[in-house]
């Protein structure tokens, strides 16, 4: 594999000296359309040719389940071979202005052009694929780009960049980052830098807006995602894909299922049914490849969710489901009847514990599901269309997944949040519209 260019940012002469760098790349990373495409695709070779090792990698760096990691690998592979498609298709527009008197025999062309470097941190739970989704539209846009992933899963991100320089991305234009907080916020704030794209918690994402305030910023942030459960559900379907979708990689997913509702005349079948695909999942390590559940990426996480949970517990609730931690894994766990005000009804878990509550109505089902700070993602089981028209229209929440839950996301759609979920879409196609900008050259006959 080519020797990857690396920095390690601790102070901020270092980022200035990263910005300066990425911006030199830039004429490098504007290959023809054929070529960016050639690029991804032989990349995506490359992956899929390497998927098991690097799926043993990721378990090894973020200790997620190992056949969840062999679906991330193969999630990368069509990320990059989707891009490879759509850096041919990035076109623009001819427009007419002879709308107005003085404009007879004008016309504006409009392309689409890289909007600058850019600046793109990851977070560990997605170490292949979320990486994928912003280096992958940066390389179908053309423009260079520094990654920062999480420290902990440096070496998944290099293969990935390694992948990509191997296929003819310049080295220069694919900087591996690390380091520093202040000086990672330095680059954020180079004036060379034109880009920030973030996914990561909703703290940091903001701060880092602030820092970039004169820059296009892309924010994917935290979520508390929903399930409303109506009385017209398969309640069997409903159960097996929450328990899915509620403690897949212990719940350690932005879009991971916290909170459920369910109609009260389906309420106890369904919790019932709920508790037995609980019971059903398999926990161990997450080199077994039978594994459902895993440990969480370290002890401070579990404990911390462990004593959210204690807390709905001391308010009134009841754990249904559920132990005693140990170490870093946390069995999972089902809260039943959690109050309102507790950090578990209030704030992201990120863990394997949901909350499941009854409700009286399908309107009052909606009400509790748009009862949150977040908008990323929310799930709907039924077959009433006006109750799914009536939520597509409410819902203030970048998407809603009919009859499945809202862990549930297809690389080629529009994924982003509203509200404390962040700012903008990935998606390759919709990440290229963000990295780039339109330019208007305006011709007279």
């Amino acid at each position: 594999m080519a020797e990857l260019v690396r920095a390690e940012l601790r102070t901020p002469a270092d980022a200035a000296a990263l910005a300066a760098r990425l911006a030199a790349a830039a004429p490098r990373a504007a290959l023809p359309a054929h070529e960016r495409a050639r690029v991804l695709s032989q990349a995506a070779g490359a992956l899929e040719r390497g998927a098991e090792g690097v799926a043993r990698l990721i378990v090894t760096e973020v200790r997620k389940p190992l056949k969840d990691a062999r679906r991330e690998v193969q999630r990368a592979v069509f990320t990059l071979r989707w891009a490879a498609e759509e850096a041919r298709r990035i076109v623009g527009e001819v427009l007419p202005l002879d709308l107005e008197p003085g404009a007879e025999g004008r016309l504006a062309l409009v392309r689409r052009v890289p909007r600058g470097p850019a600046l793109f941190i990851t977070p560990f739970n997605f170490p292949l694929n979320l990486a994928a989704h912003k280096v992958a539209p940066a390389v179908a846009a053309g423009l260079p780009f520094a990654l920062k992933p999480d420290p902990r899963a440096k070496e998944t991100a290099a293969f990935l960049l390694g992948a990509l320089v191997d296929a003819g991305w310049p080295a220069d234009a694919a900087v591996l980052a690390g380091g520093e907080l202040a000086a990672v916020e330095a680059l954020a704030r180079d004036e060379a830098i034109r880009l920030l794209s973030f996914t990561g918690s909703t703290r940091a994402g903001w701060r880092l807006a602030e820092v970039a305030a004169r820059k296009h910023r892309v924010l994917e942030l935290g979520g508390s995602a929903g399930v409303l459960v109506a009385g017209d559900a398969d309640l069997s379907l409903a159960a097996k894909r929450c328990a899915w979708g509620a403690y897949a990689y212990s719940g350690q997913t932005c879009i991971s299922v916290q909170r459920i509702y369910a109609e009260k005349p389906v309420y106890e079948e369904f919790r019932d049914l709920l508790l037995r695909e609980i019971v059903a999942l398999k926990c161990g390590e997450p080199e077994d490849e039978t594994v459902d559940v895993g440990p969480m990426i370290d002890e401070a996480a579990a404990a911390r969710v462990e004593e959210w949970t204690r807390e709905a517990v001391a308010g009134g609730a009841r754990l249904s489901a559920g132990g005693p931690r140990r170490g870093a894994f946390l069995p999972p766990a089902l809260v039943e009847g959690a109050p309102a005000e507790c950090r578990l009804s209030c704030e992201e878990a990120f863990g394997p514990v949901a909350l499941l509550d009854a409700v009286d109505s399908r309107e009052a089902g909606l009400e509790r599901l748009a009862a949150t700070r977040y908008g990323l993602q929310a799930g709907l089981f039924t077959n009433d269309h006006g109750l799914v028209q009536r939520a597509f229209a409410r819902l203030d929440v970048g998407a809603i997944i009919v009859n499945d839950v809202p862990t549930w996301r297809s690389d080629a759609m529009p994924y982003g949040g509203t509200k404390d979920s962040g700012l903008g879409r990935e998606g390759v196609r919709w990440a290229i519209e963000e990295y780039t900008e339109r330019r208007t050259l305006v011709m007279k006959s």
